[in-house]
């Protein structure tokens, strides 16, 4: 029964399960007390959310080995928002609810598949951006100073903090950043950077360097349920950051749930996973935890030490809030200075650094989209930055195709030009040049080049001496509505020129489209044709041209 309900759930892989979920716990907990201080609510928040997220994402999801819990992103966005709120924070976990229960809808609405539908270049820049982001706020916290405002201020306040650094902080960070970045891949493998980190500054600044900060009082015992706030006049803000958080979570858990599917050999249920995060975000949103999602890194790390089924997130949950039970006073000596150094290495660990290195070789497109969604993201706001980037982004495919379906667009007057004609109606062309115009179109047709193909049809050279037109729409496979008022504008200035209109071969969509519309009244009876050689025929017939020679046969029409 509860391999039914939990999804991928067994028990054939409990000791490798044990592990990783202890090994998970082991990364998560620094990084889940770091951001919580970044958060602004305190790092007891970044534990509450990484035991909630992380032990419910586990029980409802989609990904058996996912291990869940705050992440960079999550953490900048609910940032920006106990910002605005610190003085209500009830007002900012219950948006934390509402995103999650956003999450649950997208689930089961199975809108998880259209996630992937956000090009790479769009998610490369608000990921670098969330990056720089966290890269600027957590300078002061490095050098002793408190991190106050947004990026705006954070920038503005660096001369001051750069030039009077405090020596006991700045030194505990600096040895933070050497240890998570130095420390060799084989102690690596079995204590993580992070936690060497805290475990080497933290008595260090016990005993050495009183006077940097400490995280301070870290609440015992389990935390008290949150009524859930509203404020009228808050509630635009609470919607729009909610949806900013499920967006997020979505991105972030679908794409780890990918590199899960890629190590451990299995396939996950997107629609689930939603579900299972959102439900996870509206537990810890209620006991006043930070938003999450699924975390790549402690994911990895669960899949490398043996974990396979959610057993190994349900436990990384529970050893978090052991911990927070048991070790809170320790906890509540660490240095934010060290946190800070914890964090600038997940900032740069964010930013895209894949698609900065090919920055010069990659398409000038994706380049633009991904700059102006990076520089949007950090000047102005997460969701801002990813309706331009999408926006721009389409109209920017939009544009490629509209010139791929015009390049694919022929107009033939004659035998001999370049044409994916047969000999038979090179022919036929060839003996009524200047009186019969083929035009060919060979693809898709949507509204991106329904104008330019008009417009072209408008500059044939002596398209008013020509006595039949022949319209070949065989190889079109889509229409739109707009394509299919294109083609009605043809036939218009075809019929203006009052000469003959021959239609041939037309897919079931395209008819369909073509008839809904209206459009294929305009052509006479006996005027269609299932084969382009028929038509150009019957085109002959009308001239009074003979068929030349070796191409007599009977004219069928559609």
């Amino acid at each position: 029964m509860a391999s039914t309900f939990i999804h991928g759930l067994h028990f054939n892989n409990v000791r490798g399960d044990v592990f990783g979920g202890v090994v998970a716990a082991v990364i998560a907990l620094p990084l889940a007390l770091a951001f919580g201080v970044a958060s602004g609510a305190g790092a007891v928040a970044g534990l509450y959310g990484a035991i909630f997220v992380g032990f419910f994402a586990a029980v409802f999801g989609g990904t058996p080995a996912q291990a869940s819990g705050p992440t960079g992103p999550m953490t900048v966005v609910f940032a920006g928002m106990y910002a605005l709120f610190a003085d209500e924070p009830s007002i900012v976990f219950t948006t934390v609810i509402m995103g999650g229960i956003i999450l649950m809808l997208m689930g089961a609405f199975s809108i998880g598949q259209y996630i992937s539908l956000v090009p790479y270049p769009v998610i490369s820049g608000f990921m670098s951006g969330i990056g720089a982001i966290i890269i600027i706020l957590q300078i002061a916290p490095l050098l002793g100073h408190d991190s106050t405002g947004g990026v705006v201020e954070n920038l503005m306040a660096l001369p001051h903090v750069v030039s009077t650094p405090m020596s006991q902080a700045t030194l505990l960070g600096v040895l933070a950043l050497a240890i998570v970045y130095l420390t060799p891949t084989g102690i690596g493998k079995f204590i993580p950077p992070s936690l060497l980190a805290l475990l080497v500054c933290t008595p260090l600044a016990v005993f050495f360097f009183p006077h940097a900060p400490v995280i301070g009082d870290i609440p015992q015992g389990f935390p008290a349920l949150l009524i859930p706030n509203f404020r009228i006049d808050a509630l635009t803000i609470m919607i729009e950051e909610a949806f900013v958080i499920a967006f997020l979570c979505a991105i972030d858990s679908l794409l780890t749930s990918l590199v899960c599917d890629n190590m451990t050999r299995t396939q996950h249920d997107s629609n689930r996973e939603l579900i299972g995060q959102g439900i996870g975000n509206v537990v810890s949103g209620l006991f006043g935890g930070l938003p999450g999602a699924g975390a790549t890194m402690r994911s990895v790390a669960n899949i490398r030490s043996g974990g396979r089924t959610p057993l190994s997130g349900m436990l990384m949950g529970l050893v978090l809030l052991a911990t927070l039970l048991w070790l809170g006073p320790l906890a509540e000596q660490i240095p934010l200075a060290v946190l800070a150094g914890i964090l600038l290495k997940v900032g740069v660990d964010i930013i895209d650094w894949r698609f900065l290195r090919h920055v010069f070789q990659a398409p000038r497109a994706d380049v633009i989209i991904m700059a102006v969604v990076l520089f949007i993201t950090v000047a102005v706001d997460l969701i801002t930055a990813v309706g331009v980037g999408v926006v721009l982004a389409s109209i920017l495919f939009v544009k490629e195709m509209a010139d791929l379906e015009l390049a694919n667009m022929s107009v033939i007057t004659e035998g001999h030009q370049e044409s994916p004609l047969s000999p038979e109606e090179k022919a036929v062309l060839d003996q009524n040049a200047g009186k019969i115009v083929l035009i060919h179109v060979d693809g898709p047709m949507s509204f991106g080049s329904a104008k330019h193909m008009v417009r072209r049809i408008e500059t044939v050279p002596g398209l008013k001496e020509f006595t039949s037109c022949v319209l070949d729409l065989s190889d079109v496979p889509v229409i739109d509505g707009t394509s299919a008022m294109a083609i009605e504008d043809m036939l218009r200035i075809i019929q203006a020129h009052k000469q003959h209109l021959f239609f041939v071969g037309m897919q079931p969509h395209v008819t369909e489209v073509l008839d809904g519309l209206g459009v294929l009244r305009l052509i006479r009876p006996g005027h269609r044709y299932a084969q382009r050689l028929d038509a150009l025929r019957h085109a002959a017939e009308v001239i009074g041209s003979p068929y030349p020679e070796g191409t007599a046969t009977t004219t069928t029409t559609s």
